[in-house]
């Protein structure tokens, strides 16, 4: 097992775009092994290379006993209303707010060995895809609140014991999510 320091909120790595995997090789397969092992240590319910400190389009999810990965993921969102609904993250330790998101997805990519996937999820499934895929393009999820919400949220960020430190590792609090941060 291979669990890796989780880089938390101020670390530029979560604000950079990932760059595309072009090689599905031995290096890759050990950087899932590594998301998986750190995600579930966490837990989460999800979690992305570059919240690791890894800057590819890679990620990993745990959602009701599903576990899997996801490479170079593009999303097509429902039409859908958005639902708002708790999110947390495992860069933003312990906290959780009210995010709108789509209530179902569709995720296409590849896994680990080259194969092309899709992954269609509702509910929590499709707040993970997109929360994820978020991280992978340098967006998290306080960009996706209201500015009312963000405030608060940022006033959380702020008063958090983790706020301003470099990159422990993290334990995750339960919250809305069965105790896991998408």
């Amino acid at each position: 097992m291979a669990i890796q320091p989780i880089r938390l909120f101020g670390d530029p790595v979560l604000r950079t775009p990932a760059d595309p995997v072009v090689d599905f090789d031995k290096e890759l397969r050990k950087l899932v092994k590594d998301l998986t092992d750190t995600m579930m240590d966490a837990p989460g319910a999800g979690l992305a290379a570059p919240q690791i400190g890894v800057g590819l389009r890679v990620f990993t999810y745990y959602i009701d006993e599903q576990l899997g990965h996801l490479i170079n993921p593009d999303l097509d969102l429902s039409d859908d209303l958005d639902e708002e609904g708790e999110e947390g993250c495992l860069s933003f330790p312990g906290l959780s707010f009210p995010t709108p998101r789509a209530i179902r997805a569709v995720a296409k990519g590849f896994d680990m060995h080259g194969e092309p996937i899709t992954l269609e999820g509702t509910d929590l499934m499709a707040r993970c895809f997109q929360h994820e895929t978020d991280h992978l393009d340098g967006v998290l999820f306080i960009d996706r609140m209201d500015p009312k919400q963000r405030k608060l949220a940022m006033k959380a960020v702020r008063e958090a014991e983790w706020s301003g430190l470099s990159a422990p590792a993290v334990k995750f609090s339960p919250h809305a999510t069965n105790g896991r941060a998408v």
